[in-house]
């Protein structure tokens, strides 16, 4: 049918669909078990959420489930894009993807960590960065003793490996 037929107020907009995490085109989808099995809670959560969506206006109920959807084939795609890093097989003296980093910044004597984790696991405050973003590529392939620099602009810090674990 012609969409010259069909009433205006049943025209529904295309939901807004926030995206994912920025993975960037051609990089491959690394995660680690813990954070595979996150996505698929996740994916579990989303089923469970849409399945059981009862919202009494119909048209209201559609727009719901088909926002669900819309979000749910974003979580597929990347589910079925991960690449599961073994952990237990990565060298253990060498910075990789999945190691907790530890690291003095600059002058300052404190020890701060990170892990390097894939994008859809990375979570700040909880010390998890993603394998994408410019502290974790300074640190790839670095040993203990090493020091990696990050620029900030005219600004550079500058960070000394003390310990990794994975």
């Amino acid at each position: 049918m012609s969409r010259g037929f069909v009433k205006e107020g049943d025209q529904e907009e295309l939901p807004m669909i926030p995206p994912r995490a920025d993975l960037p085109p051609g990089t491959v989808n690394f995660v680690t078990e813990f954070g595979y099995s996150q996505l698929l809670a996740e994916r579990d959560q989303m089923i469970h959420e849409r399945d059981n969506t009862l919202i009494s206006d119909e048209n209201e109920n559609r727009i719901a489930v088909n926002l669900i959807n819309a979000k749910l084939q974003l979580l597929l795609d990347r589910i079925s894009s991960a690449k599961i890093v073994n952990l237990a097989k990565q060298p253990k003296n060498i910075v990789r993807f999945g190691a907790e980093v530890y690291f003095k910044v600059d002058s300052d004597p404190k020890i701060q960590h990170y892990q390097i984790v894939g994008v859809d696991e990375a979570n700040v405050a909880e010390g998890k960065i993603a394998f994408t973003s410019p502290i974790a590529k300074i640190f790839m392939d670095r040993k203990v003793g090493d020091r990696a620099i990050l620029k900030l602009g005219k600004a550079e810090k500058q960070f000394e490996i003390v310990s990794i674990k994975y």
